[in-house]
């Protein structure tokens, strides 16, 4: 009797489908079975509500990196570029997506978002680290990687 091989859910980051994806394909640029579009795609995801939140930071199998921003934030601003470069660098291993604070400021409130630029990240639905303020690009990595021990 064969072992099938290890898979995890991948939620689509264009419609939001769930999709089943071989552990061992992650790096074979997989496509969403609904919509046909990239599983990943090197950017950020904009998360535009509390439902793309939950089901994002919920059903992924990966761990997901959430920046809380707003526009007026300067910090902010500056650190969209890095998480653009961070993004390339740690897909398909972890789902990077941006949150507006302004824009859907219960999620925020509920997480008690204090200051922003603020990155948490999940795994498995639940928080597992908190950085507030700018890093680079570098940094974004490094600290993702120090956080879920691996290199």
């Amino acid at each position: 009797m064969a072992l099938e091989p290890a898979s995890v859910n991948i939620v689509c980051p264009h419609c939001e489908a769930v999709n089943r994806v071989q552990s061992e394909r992650m790096a074979d640029r997989p496509i969403c079975g609904k919509c046909q579009k990239a599983l990943f795609t090197a950017h950020p995801l904009a998360l535009n509500g509390q439902r793309a939140f939950e089901r994002n930071v919920q059903r992924n199998e990966i761990p997901v990196l959430v920046d809380f921003w707003a526009e007026w934030c300067g910090p902010c601003q500056m650190m969209a570029p890095q998480l653009e470069q961070a993004a390339g660098q740690l897909e398909p291993g972890v789902r990077l997506a941006k949150l507006d604070t302004e824009a859907f400021p219960a999620i925020s409130q509920a997480l008690g978002i204090r200051g922003i630029p603020t990155l948490i990240l999940f795994r498995g639905g639940r928080e597992v680290a908190r950085h507030s303020g700018f890093m680079q690009a570098p940094q974004i990595v490094a600290w993702t990687r120090l956080q879920l021990g691996s290199s």
